[in-house]
């Protein structure tokens, strides 16, 4: 299966994709506030609301195929194929119910597919743009993640869905909680901040791109953000992007003076940064969730191990428990639990592979994880390809895309929708700088 581009030769004085960019500016915009609705403003509609990006989604897969830029690679069509499969075998031979079949489904035939068209509809400028306003909303969101962390969990501000007054914060150490920011959750915080990293990196590099007080400012809330969020994930997802960005220094030479530049201004902003009771506390509390937790998996070794590469191994390892078709698609959602149980649980694995297999059986859940290792191996390939051209923007992209597509909870709806759009956004980046399309021909 391959991913080709070819160059457009149309000329274009008038978008013809606006339509299709505004769908996905949408999607991208409900990514990000759709746990406030859920929390703080439509509480009544949580329950709706978990999938309030699905119409667009749909409608976006719609629109294109009407307009011929529905390119049904090979990607597409073993994994709706796999995915109809484990639909049939779920109804006869799993949980046999219609309502968690059909919610499992959505992730495989409507979501992942959904990266393709991104890929085919946005530009450069446009994931420019999209850059442009996560560099934005990044001071607001600190803003809102530090009132979190030093508000109790009664505080509106940490209402949970539906209004819950118990609050969405999870446990973190010293009495503190780790913030969701506007998601739902605290994971979907981490995402945000995940995502953010490879455009504050890649702006560094090219600072004539933005106005340096924001830049400076996303900065300050990126570093900020990883003691407040007290999250690990966060920790790990931006030492992932800066270790790609010393790779691009190794690879182009002539960029170290900018990368000095950008090292500079992360010491001289910790350093101020430190001398702040926000950071110290932040910093205390961090420090102490690290310990707890290595001391608990056996240190940093253990962290990795069992966070990262258990992840990967033990689902197949155990594989053998599982019936062959496994016990159906969705069953391994929170959404389908609440379904089939009454209460949000992980009915057969936390994570992602894991449920996979769990929910679809050996053969069918070997080809879903199979085609998600292809195409990140593809895209990564590509990504690394581009820098010889100078072009890093889609090696910086794939530092937060490369683990989000590869094994991380798609059947969480906001990690879902991170995964879907930073996808879309690394095909849109492989293009030429120029305006590309996507070739209709399956490879």
């Amino acid at each position: 299966m391959n991913l080709d581009y070819i160059n457009s030769t149309n000329s274009i004085q008038r978008d013809p994709y606006k339509d299709l960019k505004i769908g996905i500016w949408l999607y991208f915009f409900l990514l990000i506030f759709e746990g406030a609705l859920r929390k703080w403003f439509l509480p009544a509609l949580a329950t709706p609301l978990l999938i309030v990006r699905d119409p667009i989604a749909l409608w976006l897969l719609f629109r294109a195929h009407q307009k011929g830029l529905f390119a049904y690679n090979g990607y597409i069509v073993v994994m709706g194929i796999t995915s109809f499969i484990a639909l049939v075998t779920s109804l006869l031979f799993g949980h046999q119910n219609l309502n968690v079949a059909l919610y499992g489904l959505r992730i495989l035939v409507i979501h992942f597919p959904l990266m393709f068209v991104i890929g085919r509809v946005f530009t450069r400028e446009d994931i420019i743009k999209l850059g442009k306003v996560v560099i934005y909303l990044s001071v607001p969101m600190l803003i809102l993640i530090t009132l979190q962390f030093y508000s109790p969990q009664s505080a509106w501000v940490n209402r949970g869905v539906g209004g819950d007054v118990a609050g969405a914060g999870f446990s973190g150490a010293l009495d503190f909680f780790r913030p969701p920011g506007t998601f739902s959750f605290t994971l979907g915080n981490s995402m945000f901040w995940g995502f953010t990293a490879p455009f504050v990196f890649y702006f560094w590099l090219v600072p004539q791109q933005i106005n340096k007080l924001f830049l400076l400012g996303a900065t300050a809330a990126l570093l900020l953000s990883i003691p407040i969020s007290i999250s690990r994930t966060l920790m790990f997802e931006v030492a992932q992007t800066f270790v790609f960005t010393l790779f691009i220094m190794i690879q182009k030479p002539k960029y170290i003076g900018s990368m000095v530049i950008t090292l500079a201004a992360l010491f001289l902003l910790i350093g101020i940064l430190s001398l702040t009771s926000v950071f110290q506390t932040g910093t205390e509390v961090f420090t102490t969730r690290l310990t707890n937790a290595s001391g608990d998996e056996g240190g940093l070794q253990g962290t990795l191990v069992d966070r990262f590469l258990g992840g990967l191994i033990g689902p197949i390892a155990e594989a053998d428990k599982i019936p062959f078709f496994g016990y159906g698609i969705g069953m391994g959602t929170n959404a389908g639990a609440m379904l089939l149980t009454g209460k949000v649980d992980f009915l057969i694995a936390e994570v992602e592979w894991g449920r996979l297999i769990g929910e679809m059986g050996m053969l069918l859940g070997l080809i879903v994880i199979a085609i998600r290792i292809s195409f990140v191996y593809e895209i990564t390939v590509l990504a690394y390809k581009k820098l010889a051209t100078d072009d890093f923007l889609p090696w910086l992209l794939v530092s937060f895309g490369f683990l989000t597509i590869l094994q991380t909870q798609w059947a969480q709806p906001t990690v879902l929708g991170f995964s879907t759009l930073i996808g879309g956004l690394i095909l849109a980046s492989l293009k030429n700088k120029k305006t590309l399309a996507l070739k209709e021909n399956i490879k």
